[in-house]
């Protein structure tokens, strides 16, 4: 195996080892969190419907493998985590980030709006609904300018090509090129 082909895979095997250990602790953090809510549950005179229970498994699922896919993306082809203290190091702009700029947020959101269907949570529910405008806020005032330093161009591009949040067919005449790799 040649040097450069060895070292990429160890790069990579350490990147997905710290990924591993900052997306667990993420995941446990965030549910530690909403688990926690649910004592104020019992303030409230209603809870979700049954209904809501398997929409709410489907959901989680989902999620879960949006931003697993999201995660692998980040370590394989921008070379880094999905940790905003350890971003990736090359731009992102292939896999589910063709379709829309944050879908690991959005993997977490249906994670947690999943998790409140479920558990028929009010309170995770709230919390799901609180956790939107702040996560909106972290990403247009710290990431995107940082991602803009960055990136330059090829960001600008894709700022101009890809939704933020919902998916939406490309504009005429704009074409993001995907061989740009990473985030």
């Amino acid at each position: 195996m040649r040097a450069s082909a060895r070292t990429f895979l160890d790069q990579t095997w350490f990147n997905g080892l710290r990924t591993i250990l900052y997306a667990s602790g993420f995941l446990l953090f965030f549910t530690w969190i909403a688990l926690g809510l649910r004592a104020f549950d019992r303030n409230f005179t209603f809870t979700l419907p049954r209904a809501t229970v398997g929409f709410g498994l489907a959901l989680m699922f989902a999620g879960a493998l949006l931003a697993l896919s999201c995660i692998v993306t980040f370590v394989v082809r921008g070379r880094g985590t999905p940790a905003l203290f350890d971003p990736p190091r090359q731009f992102v702009a292939v896999g589910p980030y063709r379709y829309v700029r944050n879908p690991m947020y959005i993997g977490g959101f249906a994670l947690l709006l999943g998790l409140a269907l479920y558990l028929r949570s009010v309170s995770i529910a709230l919390m799901f609904l609180a956790i939107l405008p702040v996560c909106h806020l972290l990403v247009v005032l710290h990431e995107e300018p940082s991602l803009k330093r960055k990136f330059n161009g090829a960001y600008q591009n894709y700022l101009r090509t890809v939704a933020r949040w919902l998916p939406h067919a490309t504009r005429a005449g704009a074409k993001t090129d995907s061989r740009q790799a990473a985030r």
